[in-house]
């Protein structure tokens, strides 16, 4: 059996968990996983582009699991009352080819991506990062204050976006938190003013200019999270050239991602290379820290592993027949024959 997991059983997943817990226990099995790289059979994602947007598919396996992720990028369709991103994935049974999990993770990528956020601002920001500059208060905004303010001891956020209703409804949902200062700018500029960490997360499929070169000071940790696909950006060049640039899978950034726009030879460090102590993460204090986050295959891996094994421990979801049972497996032709009646078949007397 597949245990099935739609939006409404997410939705009850997260809260059982409680979103802050899942947020965070998600970012710890991420880093497990991550230093788990090399065990990885690892690929970038194959993406269908069109006018509006983009449908991709994202694999990966270790010598147990194999999970895929559908995912598409959309950045007009909230002009039609639909959502940018929405998602879908399975995790399967390396030995069977049996799929254990077939999951929504709509909502669940949200949560992954503020993780995945969190574990790479762990090692890239300055300690005792205190203020946040969110740029982009679209669906996931919220999801990166909670991942930074309940695990790495953000008190201060200055939200910024184009569009002011986003921004009301990401202080609307924000207010209330105990300890968490929310504060309007008027420009991403003065978002980030005197900010530790700088997040961009803009939905625009063009190569625009979120953050100058002007914005950045000494010490400040730009969490790139909206430049994802070819020809979508959010850092100027000189930004990248600022300081040193972080990524998730090199082969896959050097395409999507803002370094897109950069010579192919300039440098760039994997993060799970920083997570095993291969290469360094943040030097010293006045150093600027780019990640440069596209989204990779293995956080979705990691994502469903977490969801089963929760949902499993809730009873949340249902088991469903996605494939045939074991029985009688060579006689697949039975769930396609026309139903006897008793008798059918007998010659007459």
């Amino acid at each position: 059996m597949t245990r099935f997991i739609d939006l409404p059983s997410m939705s009850r997943l997260v809260r059982s968990v409680g979103a802050a817990r899942f947020v965070g226990e998600l970012a710890d099995a991420l880093r497990e996983d991550f230093l788990r790289w090399p065990e990885f059979d690892k690929s970038a994602r194959v993406a269908s582009h069109s006018e509006r947007g983009v449908i991709e598919l994202m694999p990966v396996a270790d010598a147990r699991r194999h999970a895929f992720k559908y995912v598409n990028g959309h950045p007009s369709n909230t002009s039609r009352g639909l959502c940018t991103v929405m998602a879908f994935g399975a995790l399967s049974d390396m030995d069977t080819g049996y799929p254990l999990l077939l999951s929504e993770l709509t909502l669940a990528t949200a949560l992954r991506t503020a993780a995945t956020s969190l574990m790479a601002a762990r090692v890239l920001a300055r300690p005792g990062a205190r203020r946040m500059a969110l740029i982009g208060n679209g669906a996931q905004s919220e999801f990166q204050a909670l991942a930074f303010h309940a695990h790495l001891g953000i008190e201060e956020i200055t939200v910024f976006d184009l569009d002011p209703a986003a921004s009301d409804k990401l202080a609307r949902n924000l207010a209330g938190w105990p300890g968490l200062r929310v504060r309007r700018a008027a420009s991403a500029a003065e978002a980030a003013r005197g900010c530790d960490i700088l997040s961009t997360l803009t939905a625009d499929k063009t190569r625009a200019t979120i953050v100058s070169p002007a914005m950045i000071e000494p010490g400040m940790h730009l969490n790139a999270v909206g430049g994802d696909c070819p020809g979508k950006t959010e850092l100027h060049p000189d930004v990248l050239r600022a300081g040193r640039v972080f990524v998730e899978y090199e082969a896959q950034t050097r395409v999507e991602g803002d370094i897109q726009q950069l010579p192919a030879d300039f440098p760039v460090t994997e993060l799970w290379r920083v997570l095993r102590g291969e290469q360094p993460g943040r030097e010293h204090p006045g150093q600027v820290t780019v990640f440069d986050s596209v989204g990779f295959a293995l956080e979705d891996f990691t994502t469903l592993h977490y969801v089963l094994e929760q949902a499993r421990r809730h009873g949340i979801g249902e088991d469903i027949e996605l494939v045939p049972p074991g029985e009688a497996p060579k006689d697949l032709f039975r769930y396609a024959a026309p139903a006897r009646e008793p008798g059918a078949g007998r010659r007459a007397a």
